[in-house]
């Protein structure tokens, strides 16, 4: 059985577009349509006319 599709890159990939929401080691919450991420997980999310950048080790949770 491959896991394809079940890797968090693959999820991530799958979700740029997508409106997310981003929950924070630091109880932030960041919602907003997700515009890229590198291979750090690190994420740009669009927020409005907003632009954020979240560091990957910070993140404790993304769900659509």
């Amino acid at each position: 059985m491959s896991d394809h599709g079940n890797r968090p890159l693959d999820v991530l990939e799958a979700s740029v577009g997508e409106a997310v929401t981003v929950h924070l080691k630091g109880g932030e919450i960041y919602e907003g349509v997700l515009a890229g991420y590198d291979q750090h997980m690190n994420l740009v999310v669009e927020e409005g006319e907003d632009t954020t950048i979240i560091r990957g080790d910070n993140v404790v949770s993304i769900n659509p």
